[in-house]
């Protein structure tokens, strides 16, 4: 396959791969390089793709898991984010201390659930999107994401509950 062929076959959804990748990274140049990235690996496999039924369905594969590996090393990064809008700008230092704290209590006992129940955290908590959107991306139904989410919601609240009464995690 010449790069016009594959062109052709990549351009019907390349924007779909880069509104995926946008929805999960946020960032607009994350989901460009993404994009980028995931179209370089597919015309590095232009020859093995030709026995696939959807080339589509396999990009959009590949950019689904390769935003999750970002997300996944971006973790501590969102999480500061988050941790700069949790804190009251006015609040005295004992209690940023004490939010400073918490919050990471939080990260650490977010970093011991499970991969899936801290994605599902990730997207819904961290990164606001609908359950619909994480059904998609992890090709799972909303009401297991939903129960998945409770129960890892569940976890960080009694092992907060824990540390906060004994003062061990």
């Amino acid at each position: 396959m010449n790069q016009n062929e594959f062109m052709q076959l990549v351009n019907p959804f390349k924007d779909k791969l880069f509104r995926m990748a946008k929805r999960l990274l946020v960032s607009t140049e994350e989901a460009q390089d993404a994009t980028q990235e995931v179209l370089v690996k597919l015309w590095n496999r232009n020859e093995s793709l030709e026995g696939y039924k959807s080339v589509e369905a396999v990009a959009m594969t590949m950019t689904k898991n390769y935003c999750l590996d970002q997300l996944k090393s971006k973790r501590a990064g969102n999480m500061t984010i988050v941790h700069s809008n949790f804190i009251d700008s006015q609040a005295s230092l004992q209690q940023k201390v004490e939010d400073k704290d918490t919050w990471n209590w939080v990260e650490k006992i977010m970093n011991d659930l499970p991969e899936q129940q801290k994605l599902i955290v990730q997207m819904r908590d961290i990164e606001e999107m609908e359950f619909s959107e994480i059904g998609t991306i992890l090709d799972m139904n909303e009401q297991a994401i939903r129960t998945a989410l409770s129960r890892a919601r569940k976890t960080i609240r009694e092992k907060m509950i824990k540390t906060h009464h004994y003062g061990i995690g």
